[in-house]
């Protein structure tokens, strides 16, 4: 079949969302997963099993579909759990029922859906009929004040009533303000029972999640037998030794959970457990041998009924489902080592990993560093080596411009001996009218001078470009001392006079100091 051939608008709404499903696990095409779920009978899941599965040819899906329950219809409040709710034509049990009933999960009805009063105007339509209701309601209450037997005769029979006058609250409210009423009405104190203080579904949830027992206690003012029962049974010693002592118990604990008709909550739980008959008591567990997500009624007791006998009736419950929850606790323990061993090896190899990721991050910042400190120390050569060649250019071309020393025969000339850094002692002669600054570079350049070939060569040496040049030395008179700057310049004849005795000092700056680690790494 092509998918060109069909129709999906002659689909009903369940069929395409059943086909959605299938194609969105299974990722097929249409003309593969039509007939297969036409097999299945459009159930979703068998198809989507017998997809994986492989074994759609050997086993009857269609088959299978029809022996299996059929999927929950998509309503506006799914989690009501219909499927889940004993027929009202199931045989009725007034004790303890041996038989394992699914047991609903009621969620309350949320404000929004709630029953609302009538507004003024219906209201007065239906005023006649209101009054009609109330004169045959009194007229009723008449006679069974006259004869007391026919109320409780009635009460067997009908279906539980709350309380629509009382006020709605969420659940845990609801189950905080029925302890607070239950422990005034019987004066106890809070610790007595250890109620749930939250909503049924929630108790729900936790007993299934925890693999604990959920005991459900409905009670109704309206009957007779509401308030000897609270007393006799509920608050006995029997009774509140079974609910502490089955804290340590292997089988498991038990949450109690309890409420009043009057309240939304506790009415809606009585219809879908289908009571008839208060005080009503139920014991439910999860059931691992009927689905993997099951929770059923293990017992329940409908009526009046003695300590003795209700603690009896539910600790034989519990023995005789206690295998299965010891199983079930084995099982999750084994999957929670397994997970937790997981979880270790995992967590071990995201440490190794991190590790090796730390060594090489490590390693890759130190080849970093080592070739950033070798970048830069080639730099500082390659710098060190520029300068020197430019101090030597200048040198050259400075050397050139120095003027020539005057004849012996000029007396106006400046006679000036020169202590060398090295200990050699220089004296020449200089017009009175020179630089001090010629004097500098005399100093600077004097072994350039002192080399003839590089002074008497035939090329003339040009000035480097973008440099300044900078004396690294000073000329001082010994006694007394005094420093010749150049940055006050003059001539040298104005600084000197006709003579001095002058010593070159050097100005040992951080360049200088380089300059002098570098010479002793190299020695």
């Amino acid at each position: 079949m092509a998918d060109g051939a069909i129709d999906l608008t002659a689909l009903t709404e369940s069929q395409q969302l059943a086909l959605q499903q299938f194609t969105s696990v299974t990722d097929q095409d249409l003309a593969s997963a039509v007939p297969l779920l036409q097999k299945c009978q459009w159930n979703a899941q068998i198809a989507i099993t017998r997809f994986f599965d492989g074994d759609a040819e050997t086993i009857d899906p269609a088959a299978e579909a029809a022996r299996a329950p059929p999927p929950p219809s998509n309503s506006r409040r799914t989690e009501t759990l219909l499927d889940t709710i004993p027929a009202r034509t199931r045989p009725r049990h007034n004790n303890a029922s041996d038989t394992t009933d699914l047991a609903p999960r009621v969620v309350p009805v949320p404000e929004s859906q709630r029953i609302r009063p009538l507004p003024f105007p219906l209201s007065l339509i239906f005023l006649p009929f209101n009054l009609t209701y109330t004169l045959l309601q009194r007229t009723f209450s008449f006679f069974g004040y006259l004869f007391p037997f026919l109320p409780r005769l009635l009460a067997r029979f009908r279906q539980p009533s709350r309380d629509t006058g009382r006020r709605p609250l969420n659940p845990r409210d609801t189950a905080a303000r029925f302890m607070r009423e239950f422990e005034e009405e019987h004066n106890v104190p809070h610790t007595t029972l250890p109620f749930h203080d939250n909503g049924y579904a929630d108790a729900f949830d936790r007993a299934k999640r925890d693999l604990r027992y959920l005991l459900v206690v409905l009670l109704s003012p309206e009957h007779d037998d509401n308030a000897p029962f609270v007393r006799e049974t509920l608050l006995s010693d029997d009774f509140t030794t079974l609910l502490n002592t089955s804290q340590n118990s292997p089988e498991g604990s038990i949450i109690l959970w309890a409420g009043t008709v009057q309240d939304s909550e506790a009415y809606q739980v009585a219809s879908a457990f289908n009571v008839t008959r208060f005080p009503f008591v139920a014991l439910i567990a999860h059931t691992p041998s009927v689905s993997a997500t099951a929770m059923s009624r293990l017992t329940y007791i409908s009526g009046p009924i003695t300590a003795q006998e209700l603690v009896a009736q539910l600790q034989k419950a519990m023995q005789e489902h206690g295998s299965q929850i010891t199983a079930l606790r084995a099982q999750r323990r084994e999957q929670e080592a397994t997970r937790n061993l997981r979880q270790e090896q995992e967590s071990a190899y995201e440490r190794s990993l991190a590790q090796d990721r730390e060594k090489a991050r490590r390693k890759k910042g130190d080849a970093e560093e080592k070739e950033k400190s070798e970048r830069e120390e080639r730099e500082r050569g390659e710098r060190k080596a520029d300068a020197a060649r430019r101090l030597a250019q200048w040198r050259r071309w400075r050397a050139h411009r120095i003027t020539p020393e005057p004849a012996a025969e000029e007396k106006e000339a400046v006679r000036v001996s020169l202590r060398m850094m090295g200990g050699e002692r220089v004296i020449r002669r200089f017009k009175p009218d020179t630089p001090l600054e010629e004097l500098y570079a005399f100093v600077e350049c004097y072994d350039v001078l002192n080399d003839e070939a590089e002074a008497n060569g035939e090329k003339t040496p040009s000035e480097p470009e973008v440099y300044e040049h900078e004396f690294k030395f000073r000329l001082v008179a010994p006694m007394p001392r005094e420093v010749f700057e150049l940055e006050k310049g003059g001539t040298i004849r104005e600084r000197i006079g006709r003579s001095g005795n002058l010593i070159v000092e050097k100005i040992v700056g951080e360049d200088d100091s380089d300059d002098e680690d570098d010479d002793d790494d190299e020695e």
